[in-house]
């Protein structure tokens, strides 16, 4: 419309005049020069250019993401903390160096690899075919251009060729999944004595020297955080039902729309009678189950009492209620059971069917057909959707217009009270902690620590409520003087000092054990109860030591020559002298089971190690030059 104006009227003073005050607007947002783009510019890869609205992208991209991931745990700070601006341009320039690379070597993505990849993705199919418009409506849902779609398709599908070519001669010997597996499996048994420091509390004297000493030393752990106080407009939705009606004809449209919310699938009713049957049961026993349960399916199909059959002859907890199941659907049992029993019509009884618990003989009472639950039984749920969804857009709005309309130097109260709604003040609160009564709230305090006294925050939506909030004080961080802060401190000094004592006493114990004294007279000696260990993995927790990864590498260089660690232990819990006592190498029969799980475990291992360390040459060989430096931090 407005360039067919211009075209129309390009010789009237009007145009030439809007045009005029047009080129001035752009000299003066982007420079004299039109030509110059170096802002557009990021950084070159090998003379290979990342500009600007790429790396914006590939940003946006990346905190859209993580937001979806962290949903109402997300807080902008975590873009400073997770380091994303510094990410998503180390990851354009990979992409780059495997692009690159994938050139090199030859490899690269056709057109109808593309196309296939995405007429095979499931989210795109119905009823197993690819279909146009539910491709354009997910698309247009995640805000994505078709363009856009395939670029990261062809990323994935040359990743891929990377990948193969790299891993193509790649070998995993029988005998590195061994060693993998067995250090993975193998057990060690230890005996342990603990040292508690609360025990050796009631022997420490407060020296005031030593008190104020380790005061100075640890100041820091006793600073008062810094602290505000919110004064805040609150706008509940709630507060709009009033204003809003739903009428039949929405509900109607909604309940269509979200067709596939509603859809009942096919559900089968059954009972069935379980006969047990374990896997390494001898062929012998399996028949002789076998053939007990074709008796019983002999007599349920000459019309005997199935409830009762399953009372009589089923092992199933569901005996009792005459091997009843109730309502199914697909993917909810078994594979061979739930083939059998959809297969079933309604009153028929099945053949025996076998499964990984045993031998089922099912009947199946009632079937119902797949279908929409009727609006009726919904249109409750429907009409508190809908209403929530107005009233929150209405409190949306109500927000919005509030700071609209908001003067730049503002009293909270005296605003709030012009429209309506009483401001609130908050308890002083740090950073990082919720705004006192106000659950969830910790995600936006980072936020609002970084507002002036006074200065109003944008609407934020927590809880499903809405907050225009201001900064009603601030009280500035400090270091307490000792006497605010002596009980805490003597605290903290005991039980440093009872933890060093522990430490002692343990370190002279471990000592006398390795110059020869009985590990059972220490015990007795000490008063301290010799405590033994069932076999653990390196992978698992010790019962009443807890999750010690450097202790059970500890336990497993111990051995029947060297039986003690060469110092103690020591965690949150206590101090610990630990004695070997045995280990039990793997099982040979769970290990040919599993050998190929660990086989593709150890093939992902060396993977990513290959793959990590082959992106790391690249990026040494590589010529990278940051044109303009994106900002990690912030």
């Amino acid at each position: 419309m407005l360039l067919s104006l211009m075209r129309k009227h390009a010789k009237s003073w009007l145009i030439k005049t809007l045009i005029a005050i047009i080129a001035v607007v752009f000299v003066f947002y982007f420079g004299y020069s039109f030509t110059s783009d170096q802002a557009m510019k990021v950084a070159y890869v090998n003379g290979e250019l990342i500009n600007g609205p790429e790396y914006e992208k590939a940003y946006r991209d990346m905190v859209i993401s993580l937001q979806a991931r962290y949903k109402s745990m997300w807080d902008d700070n975590l873009i400073r903390i997770l380091n994303l601006k510094k990410r998503a341009l180390d990851s354009l320039i990979t992409q780059r160096l495997m692009s690159q690379a994938a050139t090199e070597l030859g490899l690269a993505v056709t057109e109808e690899e593309i196309q296939k990849a995405i007429m095979n993705y499931p989210a795109f199919q119905i009823n197993g075919q690819f279909d146009m418009r539910r491709y354009q409506a997910l698309l247009s849902a995640n805000h994505m251009k078709p363009e856009d779609f395939e670029a990261s398709i062809t990323s994935e599908l040359l990743d891929k060729k990377l990948k193969q070519f790299l891993f193509a001669f790649l070998n995993i010997t029988d005998q590195e999944i061994l060693e993998y597996y067995t250090f993975a499996n193998e057990k060690a048994k230890i005996d342990f004595v603990e040292f508690k420091p609360e025990n050796f509390k009631k022997s420490i004297t407060i020296d005031e020297a030593k008190l104020k000493e380790y005061f100075e030393k640890n100041k820091e752990r006793y600073r008062v955080p810094e602290k505000i106080a919110v004064r805040y407009l609150e706008i509940d939705p709630k507060d709009f039902e009033g204003e809003v009606a739903v009428t039949e004809k929405e509900i109607q449209s909604y309940y269509e729309y979200n067709g596939d919310r509603y859809s009942q699938p096919k559900q089968v009713k059954a009972r069935h009678i379980l006969f047990k049957v374990n896997e390494d049961d001898s062929e012998e026993v399996k028949n002789k189950v076998k053939k007990q349960a074709e008796k019983v399916l002999e007599k349920a199909r000459n019309g005997e009492d199935f409830a009762s059959l399953a009372k009589e002859y089923s092992e199933d907890p569901t005996k009792s209620e005459g091997g009843e199941l109730g309502y199914f659907k697909a993917g909810q049992m078994e594979k061979p059971f739930e083939e059998a029993a959809f297969a079933l019509k309604k009153g028929e009884i099945s053949d025996l069917v076998q499964t990984s618990f045993g031998y089922h003989i099912i009947l199946v009472e009632d079937i119902k057909e797949p279908g929409m639950t009727p609006l009726e039984n919904v249109k409750g749920e429907i009409r508190a959707t809908l209403t929530d969804n107005l009233t929150t857009e209405l409190a949306h709005e109500k927000g919005l217009t509030l700071l609209d309309q908001m003067p730049y130097e503002v009293d909270l109260n005296a605003y709030g009270k012009q429209n309506g709604l009483s401001a609130k003040t908050s308890e002083p609160f740090s950073k990082n902690a919720p705004i006192p009564g106000m659950e969830g709230s910790e995600r936006a305090t980072s936020m609002l620590f970084g507002l002036d006294k006074n200065e109003t925050s944008s609407l934020i939506e927590l809880g499903g409520k809405f907050y225009i909030f201001q900064i009603a004080e601030s009280k500035a961080s400090y270091l307490p003087e000792l006497k605010t802060v002596k009980k805490a401190v003597e605290e903290n000094f005991i039980a440093q000092e009872a933890r060093v004592a522990a430490e002692s006493a343990a370190t002279k114990y471990l000592k006398a054990l390795k110059d020869g004294k009985s590990w059972e007279t220490m015990a007795k000696e000490n008063h301290l109860k010799i405590q033994q260990t069932n076999f653990f993995t390196r992978r698992e927790a010790i019962p009443d030591i807890g999750d010690a990864p450097a202790l059970n590498e500890m336990a497993f260089k111990l051995g029947k020559n060297n039986r003690y660690t060469q110092k103690p232990f020591a965690n949150d819990k206590g101090v610990f002298i630990i004695r070997w006592e045995g280990n039990e190498g793997i099982d040979e029969k769970k290990f040919k089971e599993e050998k190929e799980t660990y086989r593709n475990s150890l093939a992902q291992r060396k993977h990513q190690r290959i793959f990590e360390n082959w992106i790391e040459n690249l990026r040494k060989k590589a010529v990278i030059e940051i044109v303009n430096p994106v900002d990690g931090k912030s």
